[in-house]
């Protein structure tokens, strides 16, 4: 049988000053390395480095809110924690949710997912549409980057040799916006690799009838999960009409990729922009825009007062 070296530090100090000394390939929950290196059943799976296991490291297990009010996830934390916890953002917590099966959401982790750089990540559409940042740590310092430039193509992610992607940074919540959105195309709630998935959200100025803010994102429409800025400012500073929002469609079926986006995919994009856009302009007196009941995990946040 063929042996696999392994490391598995104590400390985060310590994992640092092993990943500056080694080529390792680093494991916390995993869900897809498992599966990318396995052989027949039985056999121990191969892989071409020795690994680093840090799974069990407490500093890279927590979930808390820093100083400046943002929302911190360790890059250890599991789907399962992100969408059982009160602080994380709703519309990751509505991701995590529907991840896999209750086994992989025990395990997989949300850094796992960013760096996996999967275009049908379950976790980087919220990621894109909140401005969440990827900390990234090596023995001599530390930086950050948007999770959306980090992700840098299809299996490609902007990680240097010697660095370990220790926290996910997210400064935006539903109490950043009025009404929020969240939907999984799949053959199944969860269970499911997803056929797209959309996020959005809007706020409105104090006229509630000009848009202040709009974000959309979606998974599954190219290389990797795609959001355009200049879609988006197609809304802002403008009142809903029936006529923006086709612009607003038209102009982000442009965006997303032809060999990934058959007819009907782009029609259901089509069909979640036109409905969020179209009830948000009511102004219901529900935050979510909801698509069907009991679609949502429990604890959908209330309206802004």
């Amino acid at each position: 049988m063929e042996e696999v070296r392994c490391y598995i530090p104590k400390t985060l100090k310590e994992a640092l000053e092993i990943k500056a000394k080694n080529d390792v390939m680093v494991l916390a929950g995993g869900s897809d390395l498992m599966v990318s290196h396995k052989r027949t059943l039985g056999l121990t799976p191969v892989f071409e480095k020795p690994v680093m296991i840090i799974r069990n490291l407490e500093e890279l297990k927590q979930i808390k809110i820093n100083d400046k009010g943002e929302c911190c996830i360790g890059a250890a934390c599991t789907a399962a924690q992100i969408a059982e916890s009160t602080i994380c953002p709703w519309h990751l917590r509505q991701a995590a949710s529907r991840m896999g099966a209750v086994g992989l959401r025990n395990s997989a982790t949300i850094a796992g997912n960013i760096a996996n750089a999967s275009p049908k990540g379950d976790t980087p559409g919220p990621l894109y549409l909140l401005d969440a940042r990827v900390k990234l740590q090596s023995a001599s310092g530390e930086r950050e980057e948007l999770v959306s430039d980090f992700i840098v193509k299809f299996r490609e992610i902007d990680l240097r040799p010697d660095e370990l992607i220790t926290e996910i940074i997210i400064p935006l919540s539903e109490d950043d916006f009025d009404y929020i959105f969240w939907h999984k195309v799949g053959t199944r709630k969860a269970n499911a690799i997803s056929k797209i998935t959309l996020s959005q959200a809007i706020r409105f100025e104090k006229d509630k009838e000009t848009v202040r803010d709009f974000r959309l994102s979606a998974t599954s429409t190219g290389a990797k999960t795609n959001r355009s800025r200049d879609v988006e400012s197609i809304l802002i500073g403008r009142k809903i009409t029936d006529e923006i929002i086709e612009e607003v469609i038209a102009a982000f079926d442009k965006v997303i990729s032809p060999r990934a986006m058959p007819e009907f995919r782009r029609e259901a994009t089509r069909r979640m922009i036109r409905r969020f856009l179209t009830e948000a302009a009511k102004h219901p007196e529900n935050k979510v825009i909801d698509t069907y009941d009991g679609y949502y995990m429990p604890g959908a946040p209330k309206p802004r007062e």
